[in-house]
């Protein structure tokens, strides 16, 4: 028996000298327990020994021990707790139970298995009861024990301890975390009575598993059943409003909860920003966040999502800088939101400062957040950063290494996206549908058509993905790009997809590109029935007539989208320097370095002529004159924000221009010659893609 020191305490002391009884010794321990007091747990525990050398001995002594051992248990200190059930000579059940739940309850859920499997039965040939059965299921749980759990469940239903409804929610619970979700709706449907335990688990189970239908019908049962809920309830509820979008449930929940007694805490209002976020309330969410008394880690985190989720990303990232007003310190989820939102907005300074304080607070390491790191490294232009924090990610997830991937194939660096797909596969990783959309969207900018096909029609069955349009948009931009296009327009009339707007117009483009106006024309015309109001269409379609010197054509386009009130949206570009971003529009004299910035357009493009550049003027949508065409060219906005970059930044410096539509020819033959005559990498997004300019050559190989 372990000898402990009671801590030197006299008014302890003089309540001490009133135990008088067994009794008085294990409520005070119970009662240490409970607190997690545990100086007083030491003091009753040093009282025993003293007072009676041989008190652990008989039974009561088995019963003192029993709560000591739950004692140094909840208090932390479970070698103590080990030693004192080693050095007992004489155990029961509930000695048995009070070890394997203070290992469970101290992470250690292998020592649980052990004590159960080798020594519990084997040596001490104990029956365990229900409670010993809960905490050897539950440690199963959380170790992911899959065989283990399953041995447990058949020892459970063969010994009867599966009418106890502690254990059913356990099983429950196990089968949900091993994702076997028809594991629990079995157990949970042998349950005569479920209590609100049985209900939270298996909804919860549902909900994370994606089984949002049959969550509900579960709801609609313990709703007909009047079980009474609680916090947790409304959480799991809310989320299950928030992942199926659905505001009348939501209002409804949220009605019933403020005619309850249910205490809002900060978790029950987060999930109820959450739910409102997702439903496009935004105004519901920041009115709750509003009239918070206490807003912790969780409460911040929750509103920038939802102001993320919105579309809101500026106004998502002041919310940090209120959050560090109130010393609020954030957490991973909280810099993983912070990440995407600079992703959104393409603020690759802004995210490097936050890649600064999450490396600073410790949180680089954490999978969500070396993902959202990724994303916003490849968003903003950087991939070889988006590379440098994919390689030092010590643990990947399927996010992870689509996030790489999509990257790649997103800045056209095919050969490089399918290198990181052939590492997925190297590493026991699978890939899902996600991935393959990336797969194939880099097999087209490579065009691969044989291989792309055979990840399509073969590899996607192997594993047993089944194909979306997104996959087959992927195939027709891949038999586009090869020039094919006779070919992708009847793999779209013969595959039985529900072909949307995005896939006629990636044929659309194609024809342009490849100069096909005949098949351009009838495509344009489906995609305008389906889309009357999309403005790309009647640009592109404008600048096939303009390419073919079809005035006419150019004019009747013109007058369509008047007639219909369908205005192009301004091109604009910026570039950003510094803290600061500069936008420019074409022809723009707003800027206060305006004539230094034209000037400096005008010398490039003095330059750029004598190594092979000719304005591309049938691009042009008007009927005038070749030279006034040409200046129509000269300050097209990505140009005079490369030419303010030039300006401005260090001589090796890249130069990351952002583009709000799809760069013209013209602008992107003068790119590339720039790049090669200022020995500059280029980047340029535009509203497809990423362009990278460098020594006279673009990354997209003039297909875009």
């Amino acid at each position: 028996m372990p000898i402990l020191k009671a801590p030197r305490n006299p008014l302890v002391y003089l309540k001490a000298k009133h135990i008088t009884s067994i009794e008085d010794p294990v409520r005070l321990l119970k009662l240490a327990a409970d607190t997690k007091n545990l100086e007083l747990g030491k003091l009753i525990h040093a009282h025993l020994i003293v007072t009676s050398a041989d008190a652990f001995s008989n039974n009561s002594g088995v019963i003192q021990s029993n709560f000591l051992i739950n004692l140094y248990a909840k208090c932390g200190q479970i070698s103590i707790a080990r030693q004192l059930f080693d050095c007992m000579p004489v155990r029961n059940v509930v000695s048995w139970s009070a070890l394997m739940a203070g290992y469970l309850h101290n992470g250690l859920d292998l020592e649980v298995l052990g004590l159960f499997k080798r020594s519990m039965v084997a040596v001490d040939d104990m029956c365990p009861n229900e409670f010993v059965l809960t905490t050897v299921v539950s440690s199963c749980s959380t170790s992911g024990r899959v065989q283990e759990g399953m041995q447990c469940h058949g020892y459970v239903l063969k010994s009867g301890l599966v009418f106890y409804q502690h254990v059913k929610n356990a099983l429950i619970h196990m089968y949900s975390r091993f994702s076997d979700m028809e594991g629990a709706m079995s157990v949970f449907n042998t349950i005569q009575a479920c209590d609100i335990f049985s209900y939270n688990s298996i909804i919860n189970g549902l909900l994370e598993h994606g089984h949002l239908k049959e969550a509900m019908q579960v709801l609609s049962i313990m709703v007909s059943k009047r079980v009474k809920w609680d916090s947790v309830t409304y959480v799991t509820v809310f989320g299950l409003c928030s992942s199926l979008g659905t505001l009348r449930l939501g209002l409804q929940v949220h009605c019933r909860m403020l005619k309850s007694d249910i205490e809002c805490d900060a978790f029950v209002n987060s999930a109820i920003m959450d739910m409102y976020g997702k439903c496009g309330k935004l105004v519901n969410a920041a009115k709750i966040f509003e009239c918070l008394l206490i807003r912790n880690v969780v409460s911040w985190t929750t509103i920038m999502a939802a102001h993320f989720q919105n579309g809101y990303f500026e106004e998502a990232l002041n919310f940090f800088v209120n959050m560090k007003l109130e010393d609020i310190t954030p957490n991973e989820y909280t810099f993983a939101v912070l990440l995407n939102s600079s992703a959104s907005l393409s603020a690759l300074r802004h995210g490097a400062l936050l890649h600064a304080c999450a490396e600073k607070s410790g949180f680089t390491d954490h999978i969500i957040v070396g993902n959202a790191l990724i994303n916003m490294y490849a968003k903003s232009g950087h991939i070889e950063a988006a590379n440098e924090v994919f390689s030092n990610m010590t643990y990947r997830n399927s996010v992870t290494w689509n996030a790489m991937i999509s990257g790649y194939s997103h800045h056209g660096l095919g050969k490089e996206a399918l290198n990181v797909f052939r590492g997925m596969i190297t590493a026991g990783d699978y890939p899902n549908y996600v991935t393959f959309v990336a797969v194939l969207s880099a097999c087209a900018h490579l065009g691969l058509v044989q291989q792309g096909l055979y990840y399509l029609n073969q590899l996607m069955k192997q594993i047993g993905i089944e194909p979306g349009v997104e996959h087959y948009t992927c195939i027709v931009g891949l038999l586009s790009r090869a020039g094919l296009l006779d070919e992708a327009e009847n793999y779209m009339r013969s595959v039985s997809a529900k072909w949307d707007v995005v896939a006629w117009r990636t044929l659309l483009n194609a024809c342009y590109l490849h100069r096909n106006y005949g098949l351009g024309r009838r495509i344009a015309e489906i995609v305008v029935k389906m889309d009357p109001n999309d403005v790309g269409t009647y640009l592109l379609l404008s600048n096939m007539y303009a390419k073919a010197r079809r005035w006419d054509g150019v004019l009747k386009i013109r007058k369509l989208m008047r007639e219909r009130n369908i205005k192009k949206e301004p091109g604009v570009s910026w570039v950003e320097i510094k803290d600061t971003a500069h936008v420019f529009v074409s022809d723009d004299n707003s800027h206060p370095e305006s004539r230094q910035i034209y000037e400096k357009v005008g010398e490039l493009l003095i330059k750029i002529k004598q190594l092979g550049y000719v304005p591309d003027i049938a691009a042009v949508l008007h009927d005038v004159e070749d030279e006034q065409k040409e200046d129509y060219l000269s300050y097209r906005s990505e140009k005079l924000a490369i030419a303010y970059g030039l300006m401005k930044t260090p001589t090796k410096a890249p130069i990351r221009v952002i583009k709000n539509l799809r760069i013209c020819d013209d602008c992107h033959t003068a790119v590339k010659l720039i790049s090669k005559l200022t020995n500059r990498v280029i980047i340029i997004r535009d509203a497809n893609r990423f362009h990278h300019f460098k020594d006279g050559f673009c990354s997209c190989v003039d297909y875009w």
